[in-house]
């Protein structure tokens, strides 16, 4: 049920005491017995809240001392490149592990204290560090807990290839960490912050980031088409990335607000009333709907930047699945730098209307579990030229077919929205409305139903033969999956096909609930009826 102010600028009573959360960062103690005070990496890292005692100093010191031995392990002796977010507790997390790294000796690169440092701009240092030095590897840690609200902490850690982790590498760091932290004399950390900082090598992620733009980008197109950009950091890491664009590039971009508050007194509330910067969100995105005619694109980013939200103004915010087909569309016709024979990877919940576009392209479609983890292989060898999620996160290789990044980048994404409206002379929006005509209307949605910690153990380990239904919504069903094949590997959930829709369910990694993601190409009726007979399925399946 959507939240009665839900689209409304946030009231004071809806602020978090950011002064309380820092507190509680550093006096309360997580028990390492408890489950739900342990360090636990998901897909993005591990998340918490320092008022919950499950994002506090002693998780990060512990998390941080055991990347340490981790990267030790695998030979990665090179520089270390960290960055940190907006969010009240990613400040105190930074130090911490700023802290323990110096104590161990790890050649670490961090922004300034007062700078902000999107995960894309880590990922693009360490690619751009390992491509140009022969000798030791560099990695990285990125300090933000992505859209989530401001009581939340985040921490993850990007490998040599500066990507996402995989679960062989989190897997062994949660397990070091959560040993550190019953035993905490392991971790080394001999000085505070303020007796290291003058030591501490700073990196301008910003200046090389902005100027590399050109190389991945048509930066030139854009100033052609004198056309008309809004850019909305929501609070988050690209503030200062969005004034520099502004004022360096000369693409007619201008930075709508860059208001920087940990508590995000001026957004507009969530569909449950939450504060969260969710920028593929349209009650998040409230203030750049009811702007959408000020510019010709208009464009917002998540805290730590790497999602992205896409506003015309013929249509308003645009569905992430629906600028994802028209991105993919548009990159692999307008990029003869890029193998010829590169393949197009999507999430296996993301919209079958890709699968379409893919398909008339002639090329291969690489379909993986959801984590953009997977798409790290393809994008270092060229071999997917664009990898793209759901929820509004992609990236794709540079003008001559070289990797960009291996995380998700969403300024990325928004400027290429102004790059195919000024090529094109259409709007996203516009360009999609047309693949309708071609292709058939899609109806996709998601939505959550409860599920405890039982429940959602066993959601992760189905079979195919846990399914003993025959149909979904009046058609038979063609296909039960719970490897994605693109690459075989175990998605977490199940999958379950009909001619003209389908049905995906995984487990939350944060709550208690399971997601449910369907579509139909039959219209919002039928798509109605898929979500409800797969909340049946999938009960029928948990016993």
């Amino acid at each position: 049920m959507v939240h009665e102010r839900a689209g409304q600028v946030a009231l004071p009573e809806d602020l978090v005491d950011v002064d309380a959360m820092i507190a509680a960062y550093y006096d309360l103690v997580p028990d390492p017995e408890n489950i739900d005070q342990r360090v636990v990496f998901g897909t993005s890292g591990h998340r918490g809240s320092s008022l919950k005692t499950s994002f506090n100093d002693l998780h990060i010191a512990a998390t941080t001392q055991a990347i340490v031995e981790y990267r030790a392990s695998q030979g990665v002796d090179g520089p270390l490149f960290i960055g940190k977010d907006t969010h009240g507790l990613s400040l105190p997390a930074w130090k911490t592990a700023l802290e323990v790294l110096v104590a161990n000796g790890v050649d670490v690169r961090a922004e300034n204290e007062e700078d902000y440092t999107p995960t894309p701009a880590v990922s693009r240092a360490i690619i751009v560090y390992n491509r140009d030095n022969e000798g030791p590897r560099a990695d990285g840690i990125v300090v933000t807990p992505s859209h989530n609200p401001p009581t939340d902490g985040g921490f993850k850690y990007n490998p040599p290839h500066g990507g996402p982790a995989d679960t062989d590498a989190t897997s062994v760091i949660a397990a070091r960490a959560n040993e550190l932290m019953a035993a905490p004399d392991g971790i080394k950390r001999d000085r505070p912050y303020d007796a290291i900082a003058d030591g501490i090598v700073r990196h301008d992620y910003r200046t090389a980031y902005c100027e590399d733009l050109k190389n991945a980008i048509d930066l030139d197109a854009i100033r052609d088409a004198g056309l008309k950009i809004g850019a909305h950091p929501l609070g988050g890491a690209a503030v200062q990335y969005w004034q520099y664009i502004a004022d360096n590039l000369n693409i007619g971009l201008e930075v709508i607000d860059a208001t920087v508050d940990p508590a995000w007194p001026f957004m507009t509330l969530d569909w449950d009333g939450k504060i969260r910067m969710d920028c593929s969100s349209p009650y998040a995105m409230a203030s750049l709907i009811a702007n959408k005619d000020k510019y010709d694109i208009s464009t917002g980013n998540d805290a730590d930047s790497d999602r992205h939200g896409i506003v015309t103004p013929d249509h308003g915010l645009m569905n992430p699945n629906h600028f994802l087909a028209v991105a993919i569309w548009y990159l692999y016709t307008h990029r003869p730098g890029w193998k010829p024979d590169a393949g197009v990877g999507k999430t296996l919940v993301s919209s079958s209307f890709i699968d379409k576009v893919a398909a008339d392209l002639g090329r291969t479609l690489v379909e993986v579990p959801v984590g953009f983890k997977w798409f790290v292989p393809g994008l270092m060898t060229g071999d997917i030229g664009f990898g793209g999620e759901e929820s509004a996160g992609a990236s794709f290789l540079t003008l001559d077919g070289q990797t960009w990044t291996t995380d998700k980048d969403g300024i990325l994404l928004c400027l290429l929205a102004s790059e195919i409206r000024a090529v094109t002379g259409k709007s996203p929006s516009q360009i999609y409305a047309e693949m309708e005509e071609k292709y058939g209307k899609s109806a996709y949605a998601r939505v959550d139903a409860p599920a405890n910690r039982e429940q959602k153990a066993k959601l992760g380990k189905l079979s195919p033969d846990d399914v003993t239904a025959t149909e979904l919504a009046g058609e038979p069903i063609v296909d039960k999956l719970t490897k994605a094949p693109g690459n075989g590997a175990a998605i977490g959930g199940l999958k379950v096909t009909t001619e003209h829709a389908w049905f995906a369910a995984r487990p939350s990694g944060t709550e208690d609930v399971y997601k449910i993601y369907a579509e139909s190409l039959k219209g919002p009726e039928h798509l109605a009826q898929v979500q409800a007979e797969a909340r049946e399925v999938v009960n029928a399946a948990l016993g």
